[in-house]
């Protein structure tokens, strides 16, 4: 095997430092070659026939050694595609995605492959199969008829061009969007225009000035920004302006209305997604959606949606109500806009429960953060996650590569971390899968993880403090990393995130989540960045107070989007389309 091209190497870790984009489509073109010779090879009438008991690792183990290779390769692809774009790479990811999601779909639609693996299924030996090996042959099967394997011509071409199309859009939607993001800033000279907005903040501010060469502070659209100014600035016009900037982002509103305009794109995506959920035989995408969920039908989520509704709503108006009153008589905000709830809503809570966000911040210092999540699973899972021990090429300065040991000191897994916001990266946070846990014979592939935050860098002569809010969101995606890093199932297409409902996969990231509410976890990271002072009681007695402050407001909030999505695609008329902005 060639390794001139950092692509096709078989490392066990990506070499980031080598890619370059003029390396993506000969990879994928050479991967997907071989790929197609293998699948051809495994179905053709002159290959030889496998014993029954043999019969899986003919089919089935060979489709994980084929697909694995894929996946090592795109994987650090499409992550230095979310976190570290140019103009180079995102050409040749499109072109690279073009490619594999029409081989994609031809796999999908392939009748002699789907012959092999319902032959795996109906052979006597079957019965006795493991539960990975029975789930991996179910979902497989499940997959070729999601992929449109019994459709005729014309449908089955249509059903291939529509899986193109759509790869094609929901790209150049992503793009958009960060382009968006990263389109808009607005230069701040005079500090007392900032007023509000604690040092930490302005901190951050300054740094972003600093490194587009401009003197005082730089407001952008990057999250730690947008939070600074919504949640604390005093000067409601500045509020309103980045609210409007942020919120509008890749539309046909705001202050760059049209230049990266989704709106197009989101109704021919509605309109293809209806369209092939038709030609399998549902009745639209929602109920197509629920094909690989726990939920059996829309009925069963609108019911599940809307019975939460009626009970967080009445909660929600009420506090919606003493936010009103409370910015009336005492901000003298005589109506509440958009750009004044995180505000307003800062203020009430410190009055309320005197719980200084900025205050709390200093006792949840990043290093510290991680040092005591690491601790966390060690004593719960009884690992040790650790930075490696040799060199390991990474994308950016910033990141940092753990190990994951057992108790015997062996390493088990790894984890990426990328955790400060910065151009050119997608917004959010997640984790994602670089390399899968797979037992090939006597070769074990270990389980890599990405994990991907936008927290404010180190500025100010401190480290990155967190708000709580951000410690329960990087314990959130260690979660997904632990569920990923720490399964024993050796076959990729089922291991870690993959066995699991789309409806259920959230279980593992709330456990995590619930301990930066308990007190002895708190005491192994919340300490103060510059003193070592645990979390004062006083201060952890008032974070529990305010636990729950404004939480059916935010609840109903998180409910609009989901009923909002669900309905956009159960309700979908082709006839009259969708105006969705």
């Amino acid at each position: 095997m060639s390794t001139d091209n950092p692509l096709l190497s078989d490392a066990a870790l990506p070499a980031f430092s080598k890619i370059r984009a003029a390396d993506v489509v000969p990879a994928i073109d050479a991967i997907l070659a071989d790929y197609r010779s293998g699948i051809d090879a495994l179905v053709s009438p002159a290959a030889p026939r496998p014993t029954q008991s043999g019969m899986f690792d003919h089919v089935m183990l060979e489709q994980e050694r084929l697909d694995q290779r894929l996946s090592n390769a795109w994987a650090p692809v499409s992550h230095l595609h979310a976190v570290a774009d140019t103009a180079e790479l995102r050409a040749a990811h499109e072109q690279a995605e073009e490619r594999i999601t029409d081989f994609a779909s031809a796999l999908g639609q392939n009748r002699d492959l789907y012959a092999a693996v319902q032959a795996v299924a109906d052979a006597p030996a079957f019965a006795q199969a493991e539960r990975p090996e029975r789930a991996l042959v179910e979902h497989a099967l499940r997959d070729f008829r999601l992929s449109g394997v019994a459709l005729e011509e014309p449908a089955r071409t249509r059903f291939r061009e529509i899986a193109n199309e759509l790869a094609k859009l929901t790209t150049a939607f992503s793009n958009a969007v960060l382009d968006a993001t990263d389109a808009w800033q607005e230069h701040v000279e005079d500090e007392r225009d900032l007023a509000g907005i604690p040092e930490s903040g302005r901190a951050v501010l300054r740094e972003y000035a600093r490194e587009h060469e401009l003197a005082g502070s730089l407001v952008t659209l990057k999250q730690p920004a947008v939070q600074a100014v919504l949640t604390y600035a005093d000067n409601r016009s500045l509020r309103e302006r980045v609210y409007w900037a942020y919120q509008t982002r890749a539309s046909d509103q705001g202050p760059d209305a049209g230049k990266f305009d989704n709106s197009g794109r989101m109704e021919k995506i509605l309109a293809l997604r209806h369209e092939a959920a038709r030609l399998l035989g549902f009745a639209n995408a929602a109920e197509e959606s629920l094909a690989t969920k726990m939920a059996r039908s829309p009925d069963e989520v609108l019911a599940f949606l809307r019975d939460l509704i009626a009970r967080a709503k009445p909660v929600a108006q009420r506090e919606l109500e003493e936010l009103r009153e409370f910015a009336r008589n005492q901000l003298g905000l005589e109506t509440l806009e958009s750009w004044d709830v995180a505000y307003a809503s800062e203020k009430l809570r410190l009055a309320r429960y005197a719980l200084d966000e900025e205050r709390l911040k200093a006792y949840f210092p990043l290093p510290s953060v991680l040092h005591g999540m690491f601790a966390l699973a060690g004593e719960l899972y009884g690992i040790a996650v650790e930075p490696a021990r040799e060199r390991v090429d990474v994308w950016h300065p910033d990141v940092r590569y753990c190990e994951v040991r057992d108790a015997g000191g062996n390493v088990i897994a790894g984890v990426y971390l990328d955790l400060y916001a910065r151009s050119g990266k997608r917004g959010g946070a997640w984790m994602d899968v670089c390399r899968a846990r797979f037992r090939d014979g006597d070769k074990l592939q270990l389980p890599i993880a990405f994990l991907t935050c936008n927290f404010a860098p180190p500025a100010g002569g401190h480290p990155s403090l967190l708000t709580h809010d951000d410690v329960q969101t990087i314990f959130h995606e260690f979660g997904h990393g632990l569920h990923h890093m720490l399964t024993r199932i050796d076959l990729p297409s089922i291991g870690g995130i993959e066995d699991v409902e789309w409806d259920a996969v959230e279980l593992p990231s709330q456990f995590m989540e619930n301990f930066c509410w308990n007190r002895q976890a708190l005491d192994l990271f919340a300490k103060h960045w510059s003193s070592g002072e645990r979390l004062p009681d006083e201060l952890f007695g008032r974070m529990l107070a305010a636990r729950h402050f404004q939480a059916g407001m935010f609840l109903c909030r998180q409910l609009e989007f989901g009923l909002f999505d669900f309905l956009l695609h159960a309700n979908y008329d082709p006839a009259r389309g969708a105006r969705v902005m």
